[in-house]
């Protein structure tokens, strides 16, 4: 029993919960419930442990106890063990002891998908589409991808031995490699898209975040750069502090760019400019999506709130909350949200309402007659409640099914990891093209691995022939469907016609990544990004650029 009630201390603690005798902050009221549950928790697990027809696990079921108390929060508010507080200290800084390189699930084995460039895992050699046999002596035949990871990582200076099945050799490979600390750079490719067009792709928001992108812009501007595109697509966010600082760059010291406000007012607070800009009059396009989130809607908002940046892309997600971390007994971590923040033009940009739940639980996002009007700087009409609704609309475009089901069954990747054997090198990004030869190669390479896959089309035509077929219209429309679905029915070459931008875009991504890493592929891809060129042609458009930027005036 005496573990039993350490365990519950360790429960109050955990939640800060106030009983008689550990905080007087709380109303007698207040008090008595807290104390009043937490005796019908400990009675209930007291009887549970001592009469349920199996062993009651108590870590397993105090875990339960807690995951069900944070479900009844936003997602954002979690704890996490001592086990996960690397991962989250990753998270934060970027930086992490390992050898560099992701690892993944293929056909019930880790493999190693792409080893970053200049660190342990490159440097000794390994490559994309290596089978981990054994780490450190520890079989892979039936381990997590997270428990691969776990074996990986350690401290920088120590070694990690490791068992390898390469494609193309009869025997296992042993390798040793030394772990080092691997920083991963947020700023994942910049450089210039244009004469005088700097392009900066920004993956995150850890603690070098900003310091990445001011290089980044000094290294542009050296290479002839006025004007710019800054990507923060897929960027979900990080440090608010990072974000503050990033708009630094391009708005003049002592601007405010968000405050946050929560239930301990003393903890609210106001977030201003603290240095000097390097260019406050270059032109900026910023292209979002939906998974521009968090820290990265700071810098959207905040831009467009100031009228400094033109937003260009898709609405982003709508995450206007912020977390603060919490020391907990054992080691363990406790992020909570604890405020909203604001944006200079007073709006909030959280799109779900986590504090009022429906019956089932389940959350919605604020109905757009419940948002309000808020004003830029220049009086242009912005909204809250619904995240960064972009200045220029830009469409992500959707993978059709071809490629999705190319991708999901990894045969740009299986295929990739032959040509490279084949090929000591190729032409510089800025060159680089498929060829026909190569892309007729690919498909041969598809077909002879028997291919098969279901158009999104002629899934739902299944449907409507069940539905015809369940309520007896099948025989009255005969004709047309036999019409419909000799159209729906393409074959392999058809398809690899009508989607060759697509496919060539995937292909040739894979492929420039095995020899110029994950920057060359962002580079690659963007030879295909509708929504750049867009970016390009509202900077090279002075008028346009401007006016988006302009109030729209309405005359009687």
């Amino acid at each position: 029993m005496l573990k039993l009630k350490s365990n519950f201390i360790a429960l109050i603690l955990l939640f800060g919960l106030n009983i008689p005798g550990f905080s007087n902050s709380s109303t007698e009221k207040k008090d008595f419930e807290i104390s009043k549950n937490y005796e019908i928790l400990h009675a209930l697990y007291r009887e549970l442990d001592q009469f349920y027809v199996d062993s009651v696990r108590p870590e397993k079921a105090l875990k339960n106890s807690i995951n069900g108390l944070m479900s009844s929060f936003d997602p954002y508010t979690n704890y996490m063990p001592e086990s996960e507080t690397e991962d989250f200290k990753f998270m934060t800084t970027g930086e992490y002891g390992g050898i560099g390189a992701i690892i993944g699930p293929q056909n019930g084995k880790v493999v190693v998908l792409d080893p970053y460039q200049n660190m342990p895992a490159q440097k000794a050699g390994l490559l994309s589409g290596d089978i981990l046999l054994e780490i450190n002596g520890v079989k892979m035949d039936h381990e997590t991808i997270n428990r691969a990871s776990e074996l990986l990582k350690g401290q920088p200076g120590t070694e990690v031995k490791l068992r390898i099945q390469r494609e193309g050799y009869s025997k296992p490979i042993e390798k040793k490699i030394l772990r080092e600390l691997i920083i991963i750079n947020q700023v994942t490719y910049h450089g210039l898209v244009d004469s005088k067009i700097g392009y900066i792709n920004l993956s995150g928001f850890t603690t070098k975040a900003s310091q990445e992108v001011r290089q980044a812009l000094l290294d542009l501007k050296k290479q002839g750069a006025q004007k710019l595109v800054l990507d923060l697509r897929g960027n979900g966010g990080g440090l608010l502090d990072e974000a503050v600082s990033i708009c630094n760059l391009f708005v003049n010291k002592g601007q405010e760019i968000v405050n946050t406000r929560g239930k301990v007012h003393q903890w609210d607070q106001t977030y201003k400019t603290t240095r000097e800009p390097i260019d406050t009059v270059m032109p900026i396009v910023i292209l979002a999506n939906r998974g521009s989130a968090s820290s990265s809607e700071i810098v959207c908002g905040a831009m467009q709130d100031l009228d400094r940046a033109v937003i260009l892309g898709t609405r982003t997600f709508g995450k206007g909350l912020v977390q603060t971390t919490r020391g907990i007994p054992f080691n363990g971590v406790l992020k909570v949200t604890t405020a909203k923040y604001y944006i200079p033009s007073g709006r909030c940009i959280q799109a779900i309402d986590y504090s009022n739940r429906n019956e089932d639980g389940s959350v919605g996002r604020i109905p757009d007659s419940l948002t309000t009007e808020f004003t830029t700087r220049a009086g242009r009409k912005v909204k809250d409640g619904g995240g960064i609704q972009p200045d220029i609309e830009c469409k992500d475009e959707r993978v059709s099914s071809i490629s999705y089901y190319l991708l999901d069954g990894m045969y740009f990747f299986d295929y990739v990891n032959q040509y490279y054997r084949k090929h000591d090198k190729i032409a510089p990004v800025s060159e680089f093209k498929i060829s026909d030869a190569e892309y007729l190669d690919f498909l041969e390479y598809v077909k002879g691995r028997k291919f098969t896959y279901d158009s999104q089309s002629k899934k739902a035509f299944d449907k409507l022939k069940e539905a015809l077929d369940a309520e007896s219209y099948t025989e009255d429309v005969k004709n047309e469907l036999t019409a419909l679905e000799s159209k729906l029915n393409r074959n392999l070459d058809d398809d690899f016609v009508t989607f060759r931008k697509e496919i060539e875009m995937l292909l040739s991504g894979e492929i420039v990544s095995r020899y110029y890493y994950q920057s060359g592929e962002m580079q690659q891809s963007l030879k295909f990004d509708p929504c750049l060129k867009k970016a390009i042609e509202v900077l090279n458009n002075p008028e346009m650029y401007a006016n988006t930027l302009k109030p729209i005036i309405i005359k009687d």
